[in-house]
């Protein structure tokens, strides 16, 4: 039987909470973590009418993007749409789960998808993150390198983008001095020794520090592990906002915006005008995006597609490209589709459910 911390488990190995942004709300939000799961339904936002459409589908989990406890509550008493919907979940004693930013800020998440359907190929992240990444650095006997390091690869220490098992050694000399409560591998105690060592440096990401270390001292043959970790301001490759991606084939601005309107489904595109060149490289954000633009700009895409723009954040294009703004539920409610694709390749012992209710708060009159 599957309880509702094995799936919310499994989905932070996809998408650690630590990588979520300091004002969002991950996690699981109502509920017990050790209730069985009888269903599960996944939406994109959870409002009242969803819970109740995870009652009729016998659902006791609720696999949402955007959380609906966002900000503190200090009352909970139906005034609002946020507190009915509360209420009924614990009533009903369906958990809410929330998977936000950060599986915005994975690089196979909710950006990844959107890029997916629009068929862009040579995809990296936009805007990655600063301080994820830190280097350890360790000594270990000569003789014991090996088995070290592959209990730190296992462990998900030493990638780099598209490489695996990357550190760096150095041949060096360890001293030390035992005393009488030591129980040392080399060497007795009150005698002063020399081992040949090496130095291992590797790439450690913040997520999993812990797991690292634990191994670390579990895989090293001394009895005190001699090691530093340092935190590194390089960009973590796999972690941040956005996508740049390209089009197959070029597009003139009308023929790009006919393509958009087709694969993602939509009623309307906001859009800027002016930008004369052919659209081929693109910048894509998920949800409310104009905090990107200027990477957008500076990474040379010829059109940048979010949601939310402000009326005068248009002007800031300033003919360097064209933006896309087609909405923020049209741009991420492919999250839905993903978060089935993660669940139904790990977990068969119950029910998956995409929500059918329209959660969009807007709509266009024509």
């Amino acid at each position: 039987m599957t309880k509702i911390k094995d799936l919310t488990g499994y989905l932070e190995t996809i998408a650690p909470l630590s990588y979520q942004e300091n004002y969002d709300n991950s996690g699981l939000l109502t509920g017990n973590k050790e209730d069985t799961i009888k269903g599960v339904l996944i939406t994109l936002d959870c409002i009242e009418e969803v819970v109740q459409e995870a009652i009729d589908k016998n659902c006791n989990l609720i696999i949402t993007h955007h959380p609906i406890i966002f900000k503190g509550l200090k009352k909970i008493t139906g005034n609002n749409y946020i507190e009915k919907t509360i209420i009924k979940a614990i009533n009903n004693q369906i958990a809410i789960y929330a998977i936000h930013t950060n599986l915005d800020n994975m690089i196979n998440g909710v950006n990844f998808k959107f890029a997916q359907l629009l068929g862009l190929t040579n995809i990296s992240i936009l805007s990655a993150k600063l301080n994820t990444l830190y280097k350890l650095v360790c000594f270990v006997p000569k003789d014991h390198e090996e088995k070290l390091l592959k209990a730190l690869y296992n462990a998900g220490a030493g990638t780099i983008g598209n490489y695996s098992e990357c550190s760096f050694t150095t041949d060096g000399t360890g001293s030390f001095t035992p005393n009488k409560m030591a129980n040392p591998t080399i060497g007795t105690s009150g005698t002063a020794e020399k081992v040949k060592e090496q130095r291992i440096e590797i790439l450690v990401p913040q997520h999993l520090i812990n797991t690292i270390i634990n191994t670390l001292k579990h895989s090293h043959p001394y009895e005190e592990v001699a090691y530093y970790l340092s935190e590194l301001k390089n960009e973590n490759q796999e972690i941040g906002a956005g996508i740049i991606g390209e089009l197959k084939n070029k597009m003139s601005s009308t023929e790009f915006l006919r393509y958009l309107k087709d694969k993602m489904n939509l009623e309307v595109i906001k859009h800027t005008y002016g930008y004369s060149g052919e659209i081929h490289k693109i910048a894509l954000c998920g949800g409310s995006g104009s905090f990107l633009l200027s990477s957008a700009i500076n990474s040379q895409a010829d059109v940048y597609i979010s949601s939310d723009f402000k009326y005068h954040e248009f002007f800031d294009a300033e003919n360097k490209l064209m933006i896309c703004d087609i909405g923020h539920y049209e741009s991420e409610v492919a999250t839905k589709d993903l978060l089935f694709d993660i669940l139904s390749k790990k977990f068969s012992s119950f029910a998956l459910n995409l929500s059918k209710i329209v959660t969009n708060p807007i709509r266009y009159f024509k």
